[in-house]
């Protein structure tokens, strides 16, 4: 179903705006200005034990100018809709530029804003892939499926409470600069999921969570197009039951076979953070460190082995990191990162790709506010299934003493992207090719390249999930972002297994 951008969106003054503070910023001098409108829906629910226990829906809008003067970045904010307050915010940006100016100059640089070429791409539209948008879906309706989700967890043995949550999202963003691109577009994602909890009379408890990933759809994905959560809420009962009189794992070395739901989340750590080129040159450092795979490696540094193909993705259907323009008007494109195991390409925003002389920028720039700077973040990074793989059943038979890994839970990786560790939602032991029961307390433990040069095979297409997360941190001050990480099931040999219940009682 093809959907129109939000016709209250569409009423706002958005051109005229953009006309008075672009042209104000040319006014000025300004080698390069861009405006940006934003008017972005959040909301939430939650319950507990099939009653509610929250409710969220917030609304962030308003517009940005940010302009490149005397080489220097500028960049300000407001939320007046008229034409002379548009004109006074790209005026507060120049100033800043000027400002950064004397700093760089003061600090001895001779460091210049200067940004990649982009085709200019006139006015154009675009929409996510959705069928229903979940705000026009009654509140009422929202937290009725919400309960029946819980009461069918709750009504099963064992399960001693019940969590489900639901966040929703709509983003409407108005973009355009002074070399003529005009893009309006609008993204719908959500997120459901539902906790099962068990506690033992011993007092020992566990939980296990749905496996469903946040999407880049609407209402339709909860009632069955594009995941079973009928099937999923009647498998987690017995799930949690096994797991609660699973034993500990006896740490070793194991062959693992990881399932999609689990893979997602170290491509994202190890992969997704590492080949953002701001991180490998050291640009990005505050808030979560930089990168090993710095930019003197490409084309040379084996990332893991031989097949191990990794793309960035800004155009993946139902992605959460898919968009038809990025916030610096770059068309979405995908793109090679790892190519037969070898690190191949980066992420980029147009001032990456200019100073680093790798050509037009991959539109790796968003701002996850109108008062926030575009940063480069994310895209779509997924490991690519092999055309003609196995299915998960064969790549667990080829494994004589191993773990078969199931679900997201915590993680622990170091400022570099190198060193890591991950656990999950659960672990079956694998035995001559078949699965065993379950086991607790596991982690797994590795080095990037290690971790990947171990995998010896990925799974078929008929394996492959799009995963993903709404909550990606990144930049001073803290921006978030979602994006989404397709893989396959995947082989992995010898690789370090830790208990984690050993692990935390030394």
């Amino acid at each position: 179903m093809v959907h129109e951008i939000d016709e209250s969106f569409l009423a706002l003054p958005l051109r005229a705006l953009a006309d008075a503070a672009l042209a104000r910023a040319r006014a000025l001098g300004a080698e390069h200005a861009d405006f940006r409108f934003e008017r972005i829906r959040s909301a939430s629910w939650r319950l507990r034990d099939a009653k509610p226990a929250g409710s969220s829906d917030v609304t962030d809008a308003g517009y940005a100018v940010r302009v490149v003067h005397g080489g220097a970045w500028g960049f300000a904010s407001g939320v007046d809709l008229t034409m002379d307050a548009a004109a006074k915010v790209a005026g507060r940006a120049v100033e800043m530029a000027k400002l950064s100016a004397k700093v760089i100059e003061a600090a001895g640089s001779d460091e210049r804003v200067e940004l990649a070429d982009e085709p200019v791409h006139g006015e154009r539209t675009w929409v996510s892939s959705y069928e229903v948008d979940p705000f026009d879906v009654p509140d009422a309706e929202k937290t009725a499926l919400l309960a029946d989700w819980s009461r069918r967890l709750l009504a099963a043995e064992g399960v001693s409470h019940a969590d489900a949550s639901l966040l929703t999202v709509r983003e409407n963003k108005f973009y355009a600069d002074t070399a003529g691109t005009v893009t309006t577009q609008q993204r719908v994602r959500l997120h459901p999921e539902l906790t099962a909890v068990s506690v033992a009379d011993s007092g020992d408890f566990d939980s296990m969570r749905t496996l469903a990933p946040p999407a880049g759809r609407g209402w339709e994905y909860t009632t069955g197009t594009g995941w079973d959560w009928d099937a999923e809420l009647a498998r987690i009962p017995e799930l949690l039951a096994e797991k609660m009189r699973a034993p500990g794992v006896e740490a070793g070395t194991y062959d693992l076979v990881v399932d999609p739901s689990n893979l997602w989340l170290t491509i994202h750590e190890s992969i997704g953070h590492a080949t953002e080129l701001d991180r490998a040159l050291g640009y990005e450092a505050a808030y979560a460190g930089t990168s090993f795979a710095t930019l003197d490696k490409l084309g040379t540094l084996r990332y893991g082995s031989p097949v191990m193909n990794v793309t960035g993705d800004r155009t993946a259907e139902h992605g959460l990191a898919t968009i038809g323009y990025d916030d610096e008007g770059v068309e979405a494109q995908s793109w090679d990162l790892v190519k037969d195991g070898i690190l191949v390409g980066y992420q980029l925003d147009r001032r990456i790709a200019k100073l680093t002389g790798l050509g037009r920028s991959n539109g790796c720039a968003y701002a996850d506010s109108p008062s926030h700077v575009p940063v480069q973040r994310m895209a779509n990074v997924s490991l690519r299934p092999d055309p003609d793989g196995p299915d998960t059943e064969e790549l667990i038979s080829r494994v004589e003493r191993g773990i078969y890994v199931v679900g997201d839970r915590s993680w622990s990786i170091d400022m570099q992207r190198h060193n890591f560790q991950f656990t999950g939602q659960r672990f079956f032991r694998i035995e001559n090719g078949r699965l065993a029961g379950q086991l607790r307390d596991v982690a797994y433990q590795a080095t990037t390249t290690d971790f990947w040069g171990s995998m010896e095979a990925v799974g078929g297409p008929r394996t492959y999930v799009l995963g993903g997360a709404f909550n990606c941190g990144k930049a001073q001050p803290g921006q978030v972002a979602s994006v989404s990480h397709g893989c396959p099931s995947a082989l992995f040999r010898g690789v370090n297994i830790l208990n984690t219940a050993q692990e935390a009682g030394r």
